[in-house]
């Protein structure tokens, strides 16, 4: 380079120096808007990337809205309490925004099966759980039981169990079944108005799980006459028609809410570890911590330093109580014998 033009590079500063618009080195606000005129709202139905919403929890109110942008893929499912902006009329044609999604105070939680890595949220919020079980026709399969109750207890939901079709077979062999756990069991007949069960739900919301034609949706169209829900009769083979396809959350009358789910086939439990069922047992949450790391609770030969035996020897727990609990952890890997 000649002499000149070093001369004329020397002369040059930053004002000299074009920057092209748009490709700053500025980095991006991360700050979103606040929305303090946002709406809450109760996620009642989800369709297809749209999610119908109760404003302040009025089934009379009910608004149609999209998930907004800043939310990228956070998931809103039926039970979601979220925070609306936009169009919340309700109008025909009218799409409100979801901003917010509020932190879930319970989830009921399943996947496909024991080994399938993606979990499936079902209902968000239920305050319990309504496992829907006939007594016959189709006949009744503890085990899916076992499992149902193990995904209220790991996603915080309180448990109820519903035995339909009692006009058909007795209740006794399920419930003693059941006895060692706290469990509220409420008995159905086709021929009687469910009123224990209506007392049960009301003011709370509840969600409805079980086999496809157990009754479940005639139980729903009961409590809430205007569900409309379809309901299905039984196969040949004992097995049900599914009719419900997605989760729904239905006012009932005297206040509270239903939410039905899809009749299904099988409850995967693989994202629940031994520690989530135990701690649904008060007596031995503080034992457990002293098994060893690995310890599934099942006890020998499975688990043979499992300390829970300890404590049932020493009389701390009743006999019945460890059986019960280590029923519902080897749910866990049983799901072919549980399945529909």
């Amino acid at each position: 380079m000649s002499r000149r033009g070093r001369r004329a590079w020397e002369r040059l500063d930053e004002s000299d120096v074009r920057v092209r618009p748009g490709k700053g080195t500025r980095p991006r606000s991360k700050r979103r808007p606040e929305h303090a005129d946002a709406r809450a709202a109760m996620v009642v139905g989800v369709d297809r990337g749209r999610w119908t919403c109760a404003l302040d929890g009025d089934p009379d109110q009910e608004v149609v809205a999209m998930r907004a942008r800043e939310l990228g893929r956070t998931p809103i499912v039926v039970g979601d309490l979220v925070d609306l902006v936009g169009d919340t009329s309700g109008r025909p044609d009218t799409l409100a925004r979801v901003v917010r999604v509020a932190d879930r105070s319970s989830v009921l939680r399943r996947t496909a099966d024991d080994n399938d890595p993606y979990e499936r949220v079902v209902v968000a919020n239920a305050q319990q759980l309504l496992i829907v079980c006939a007594l016959a026709d189709p006949p009744p399969r503890t085990g899916f039981i076992d499992r149902c109750l193990v995904a209220a207890y790991a996603g915080g939901l309180k448990p109820v169990l519903c035995l339909t079709k009692a006009d058909l077979a007795p209740p006794d062999e399920i419930t003693a079944a059941y006895a060692e756990l706290d469990l509220p069991v409420l008995v159905t007949r086709s021929d009687r108005e469910p009123d224990a069960v209506r007392e049960r739900l009301a003011d709370q919301v509840s969600a409805l799980v079980g086999h496809s034609g157990v009754g479940k949706s005639t139980l729903v169209n009961t409590l809430v006459p205007d569900a409309d829900r379809a309901v299905s009769a039984v196969s040949a083979v004992g097995k049900g028609r599914h009719t419900s396809t997605a989760a729904v959350a239905l006012p009932l009358p005297g206040g509270g809410w239903v939410v039905d789910t899809p009749g299904i086939r099988s409850f995967g439990l693989a994202h629940i570890g031994p520690d989530d069922i135990v701690s649904a047992f008060d007596e031995f949450v503080e034992p457990a911590e002293e098994c060893p790391s690995n310890c599934g609770h099942l006890g020998p030969p499975e688990d043979p330093d499992c300390v829970l035996d300890v404590v049932v020897a020493e009389g701390e727990a009743s006999p019945g109580r460890l059986l019960s609990l280590r029923r519902l952890l080897a749910s866990r890997g049983r799901l072919d014998e549980y399945a529909d």
